[in-house]
This record gives structure tokens, C-alpha cells and sequence, in this order.
């Protein structure tokens, strides 16, 4: 979904989902390299056209947020990791995380464990 964005396009997005809902100035001064305003303008009307930024009037003008929530987002690319890197299996991905572990806390193991019992009980439904 949103890797099929162009890099510019894409980083204008990633500002959206980091920073909430943003004028065209505030989205410029968070861009890693100076753009004009009608550049950032033109890239917000293709990315609403598409369908991943959305644009409300305020008295600063338009501000513009992310359409899409950040959990489909999330699970979007996510999804696409999986697919590209770990050969569609969940599995090698997930060791790969715990992997990782020296990096977690107790309680974000905790969390994993909890999910993970979460998951077997909704498979047995």
C-alpha cells in the first residue's frame, strides 16, 4: 500500500502518520530537504486523489492527515515484510523478533506471550 508511493510522496506521509494533522508550512519544515510550497501542495492533491491523505479547512488554511489509520498502515507493511523477507511465513518472521530479545523487556515478552494465548483462543473458536 504505501510502498507504492514514491519516496517524496512517502515521506510526506510517514510526517503525517508521526506528527498528526499538519499544514502544508509545518509538513515542509519536518521534510528532510527544503520544497516549495506548491511542490508539497501538488503531492498532497496526488496523495489525496489516491486515497492516503485527506484535507480539512482550517483558519490556517488546509491541514492534512493520513486516511488511512495507522494500524492498517502498520499491518500493510507489515504484511509486506513478511512477504518479501520471511517468504509469507509469519513463523520466521515472529523468531525472528524473539531473536531480538536481548532488546525486549519483561514486559514486552510479557505482551508477546499474551498475544500469542490471545491468538491460539480465537483459532479455537
Amino acid at each position: 500500500m504505501l510502498s507504492s508511493l514514491p519516496p517524496r510522496e512517502r515521506e510526506i506521509v510517514d510526517i503525517l502518520y508521526e506528527r498528526g494533522a499538519s499544514t502544508v508550512t509545518e509538513i515542509g519544515e519536518a521534510l528532510s530537504d527544503e520544497l516549495s510550497g506548491s511542490a508539497i501542495r501538488a503531492m498532497l492533491k496526488r496523495l489525496e486523489a489516491k486515497g492516503f491523505v485527506a484535507r480539512e479547512a482550517s483558519d490556517n488554511g488546509f491541514v492534512y492527515a493520513p486516511s488511512v489509520s495507522d494500524k492498517t498502515a502498520r499491518k500493510s507493511a507489515l504484511s509486506q515484510v513478511v512477504r518479501v523477507f520471511f517468504n509469507g511465513s509469519a513463523t520466521s518472521a515472529a523468531a525472528a523478533l524473539l531473536g531480538m530479545q536481548e532488546e525486549m523487556s519483561a514486559d514486552e515478552l510479557d505482551e508477546l506471550e499474551k498475544l500469542i494465548g490471545q491468538a491460539r483462543e480465537g483459532r479455537a473458536k
